[in-house]
């Protein structure tokens, strides 16, 4: 018997007070949570803007959708939801009709609600469909490239998002076995990258396939273009004396960040070094363990 439900697991929101603080949300202020998820950033932040302070919150996630409209239900004068995914700010900020705002959030981990949750097969820890899109009206899923990227592509995309150094070999295994029967399940998956790297191989601290599970998850979703496109196109909707603040969870996301907030011109680097989880935090919930917090503030543009 499955003993999952949404009773059992709620999100603890990362980094919640080192993001409160360095975000300094006001009252009267209109601030963007990126990504709702299950509604931690934009609890804290909703009471922290009382009484009247507001979050545009932007989430793909359905069934993330569903469960923070319940548990934010006593904000919803304050709190507008929009379905789509962040990079789309500029076309959902406009729908609201939202010309600026004071501080922007975007906390690219996943949900607790999808890992333990999902039945997207997110996770290898739960045999569940090999699927891995965060918005369900999406067409191509993890299965699909499993099943049709060429043997090159499935490396590729093993080594540049995953950073996998076992990424041909895996590869090379995936592309023979399924000629004998499709992958379709999270776990028929996580077992052939356990076969195809050697022993000797196998990292200590996770477990030998989450590398090529971030991968895939990051090339269904498209996630290193949604962050580049927000670094992009959020800027210009932040107010002067706003603050942007990401939320990233490995080298790849950290580094596009570091370099979008630097390039920028009209921005100043607030976090020399990103802001990492306290030793607290991170017994509390293992999860937090490789959050980066990054942060940058809008200087005053001359005229």
């Amino acid at each position: 018997m499955d003993d999952r439900s949404e009773d059992k697991v709620l999100h603890r929101s990362v980094l919640l007070e080192e993001t409160l603080e360095l975000l300094q949300p006001k009252a009267g202020g209109v601030y963007v949570d990126g990504t709702l998820g299950l509604g931690g950033h934009s609890l804290a932040i909703l009471k922290k803007t009382e009484p009247d302070g507001k979050v545009i919150a932007f989430e793909w996630d359905e069934r993330a959708i569903a469960f923070s409209r319940e548990r934010l239900k006593e904000f919803f004068g304050r709190l507008t939801i929009i379905r789509r995914n962040f990079s789309e700010i500029s076309e959902g900020l406009e729908e609201v009709g939202i010309k600026s705002v004071d501080g922007i959030l975007v906390d690219i981990g996943l949900s607790s609600l999808q890992l333990d949750l999902g039945g997207r097969g997110f996770s290898f820890q739960h045999d569940e469909p090999l699927d891995m899109r965060m918005d369900q009206r999406g067409e191509v899923t993890a299965a699909t490239l499993v099943a049709s990227s060429t043997e090159q592509e499935l490396a590729d995309i093993f080594f540049y998002f995953g950073e996998e150094r076992q990424a041909r070999p895996i590869a090379s295994r995936i592309v023979k076995a399924r000629e004998e029967r499709a992958i379709m399940t999270s776990k028929q998956l996580a077992v052939l990258v356990a076969q195809a790297v050697p022993k000797r191989f196998h990292p200590k601290r996770i477990h030998v396939a989450t590398k090529v599970f971030q991968a895939l998850r990051i090339a269904v979703n498209t996630e290193l273009e949604n962050l580049s496109t927000v670094l992009d196109n959020a800027v210009p909707l932040l107010k002067a004396g706003g603050r942007f603040c990401v939320i990233s969870f490995h080298s790849l996301e950290d580094r596009i960040v570091k370099r979008k907030f630097r390039e920028n011109d009209v921005l100043q680097v607030v976090t020399v070094k990103p802001v990492r989880p306290k030793a607290s935090e991170i017994a509390a919930n293992p999860r937090s363990r490789s959050a980066r917090l990054r942060v940058a503030e809008k200087r005053e543009v001359k005229v």
